[in-house]
C-alpha cells in the first residue's frame, strides 16, 4: 500500500523486544516516533540506536513514544539491545519490533509486497528499511525521512521536526526554514489580516503570503 501525509498508518500485532503489542492501541493518544532498521548488528543502526536511547528524557518531555522495527527476530533484537546499551552506555527503553516476516516493513511501504529474505541475506536485501514515521496522537502520518545505509539519521533533526509539528498543529502556525523552539512562526495564509491581528497582535508582513510573527503564549 501506499502510505502519504495525513494517512492514518497501519495497525498491525507484532512481538518486540519487550512482548506482544497492538500498535494503534500502544500508541495510545501519544506522539509516536517509529524508526526502522534493515537488520541487527550492523555498524550505523547501533550508533542510531544509542543516539535515541540518550534522549529517552528529551521523548517524554514532549509526550512522544519511540519504537524501533529490524527485519529480525526477538532473540537477535534482545542480544543486539546489549550491544546498543553497552555503546550509548544508557539503557534502552524503548522496544524494538521483530519483523521478519516483513510485514511492517510493507504496511509502512519500505518494501514492496513481492518482498522476501534470502538465505544467507545481507541487510542490502532489506536496503529500503531505513525510515523516521512521525505519527499524530490523531494515528495519522505526520511526516517521513529515508537514509541510505551509509549516512547515519540526525535525531537532533528528527528532534526538531517533532518540535515543529507540535507546534505548528498546536498553535495553528506554521514554521520557517531551521525553526527552532523560540523563534518566530509564519501565519498561514489562511488566515486574514484581520483575524491575524486578533490572534497574534503586531506581526511583520514581509510579502503578502509570507508574515511572521511570535509564537503566542
Amino acid at each position: 500500500m501506499s502510505l502519504r501525509i495525513n494517512d492514518v498508518v497501519p495497525d498491525f500485532e507484532a512481538e518486540t523486544s519487550q512482548g506482544p503489542i497492538r500498535f494503534h492501541e500502544w500508541m495510545g493518544d501519544s506522539w509516536t516516533i517509529l524508526f526502522s532498521h534493515p537488520k541487527d548488528f550492523t555498524p550505523v543502526c547501533t550508533t542510531e540506536f544509542g543516539a535515541v536511547a540518550k534522549l529517552n528524557d528529551e521523548w517524554q518531555k514532549r509526550g512522544t513514544k519511540v519504537i524501533g522495527v529490524s527485519v529480525d527476530g526477538v532473540e537477535d533484537h534482545k542480544k543486539w539491545i546489549n550491544d546498543i546499551s553497552s555503546y550509548a552506555s544508557c539503557e534502552v527503553g524503548f522496544p524494538i519490533i521483530a519483523d521478519e516476516d516483513l510485514k511492517v516493513a510493507k504496511l509502512f511501504d519500505m518494501l514492496p509486497a513481492e518482498a522476501y529474505l534470502p538465505d544467507g541475506r545481507t541487510p542490502a536485501d532489506s536496503a529500503t528499511v531505513r525510515s523516521v514515521f512521525i505519527i499524530g496522537p490523531d494515528k495519522q502520518l505526520k511526516l517521513t525521512m529515508t537514509y541510505p545505509m551509509n549516512v547515519g539519521r540526525n535525531f537532533s533533526e528528527v528532534m526538531r521536526a517533532l518540535d515543529a509539528l507540535q507546534t505548528a498543529n498546536g498553535k495553528g502556525v506554521a514554521t520557517p526554514a531551521d525553526w527552532t523552539v523560540g523563534e518566530d512562526v509564519i501565519i498561514p495564509p489562511t488566515v486574514s489580516n484581520e483575524d491575524a491581528t486578533a490572534k497574534f497582535g503586531e506581526y511583520e508582513t514581509i510579502f503578502p503570503y509570507l508574515r511572521r510573527t511570535k509564537l503566542p503564549e
